[in-house]
């Protein structure tokens, strides 16, 4: 991969997003010998608390043969016991490569700047690659291919929305989105996306209406209504997005056997039903686990060349 940083799947080739997808799958049936990252060290530095994310890193680079060192919220007070620039340049120093964890995009792109070695958007309010990676990896693993797949996605125009939609631009897989008034995805990001999908014939649809987003998808996804320091709109949240459950209602109007998808951490009874999210077309705990198969080829691929 030619970039130093993996900060978002806009930014990578369509040939480096199948590069990490192809690596990902080789990983997984163990059948990817030789890759490896003895005495290399990861550092997971984190703003915001974390399962999956955290948990993944750590024992992927230790599958990996490497090390990892977790910086928490209250040890590092990235921007505020040190400034952002000060910790880029000091932990460049001691890692090898860097996973960030932050509240503020502009933070992360701070703290690439300032690194010396590559750093890994583990999210921001803005993105989330490292999860509509694996996500783009679990439809693959199901259909083969891309081509004539609909995802659906249903709720908040946010960070995950944002990278399924280059992630679904970059590999020619159809999407349609529908948020509430007022939710709406980021503009410019929506732009990008479309300007990636004319090349790779990829369909971007987007509406208000949660029933004709899932109008033929073979999968439909979603993620909490309510994020990390959103609380205080917690209860306006619920009721712009009541209509936007994945229920077996909703259902019913994706195409028979529609698999379900979630990046979690689930509000269940919210944004999903119980039934739904334990049920027989739920796919969650696939996504979860293909964020390790990810995590681990975007370590080796970035950190392959490097001579340090």
């Amino acid at each position: 991969m030619k970039h130093k940083d993996l900060i978002s799947i806009e930014e990578l080739t369509v040939k480096e997003v199948n590069q990490i997808l192809d690596l990902s799958a080789r990983l997984k049936a163990n059948k990817a010998g030789g890759v490896n990252l003895k005495g290399k060290t990861l550092g997971l530095v984190f703003q915001k608390p974390s399962n999956r994310t955290r948990v993944s890193f750590w024992v992927g680079m230790s599958k990996l043969k490497g090390h990892c060192i977790y910086l928490s919220p209250q040890e590092l007070q990235l921007g505020e016991r040190e400034c952002v620039k000060d910790a880029g340049r000091v932990l460049s120093r001691y890692l090898d490569v860097i996973a960030a964890r932050t509240f503020s995009h502009k933070m992360l792109l701070e703290l690439a700047k300032y690194s010396s070695v590559p750093v890994i958007n583990a999210l921001t309010d803005l993105l989330h690659p490292c999860q509509a990676l694996s996500d783009i990896l679990t439809i693959k693993e199901i259909k083969k291919s891309f081509k004539g797949i609909k995802l659906a996605y249903v709720g908040d125009g946010n960070n995950v929305l944002h990278s399924l939609l280059y992630a679904a631009a970059k590999v020619g897989l159809d999407i349609s989105y529908a948020v509430p008034k007022g939710y709406e995805p980021n503009e410019e990001i929506l732009r990008k996306a479309k300007v990636i999908a004319k090349k790779t014939r990829s369909k971007i649809e987007k509406s208000n209406d949660a029933k004709k987003a899932a109008e033929g998808a073979d999968f439909i996804y979603t993620d909490v209504w309510t994020s990390m320091h959103q609380e205080k709109a917690a209860a306006k949240r619920k009721e712009a997005f009541k209509s936007f459950q994945i229920n077996t209602k909703l259902l019913s109007f994706a195409k028979r056997g529609c698999l379900v998808m979630h990046c979690l951490p689930a509000k269940r009874g919210l944004e999903i039903t119980d039934e739904i999210m334990d049920g027989p077309q739920s796919i969650v705990y696939d996504q979860a686990e293909n964020r390790l198969y990810v995590e681990q080829a975007i370590l080796y691929l970035l950190l392959k060349d490097n001579k340090r």
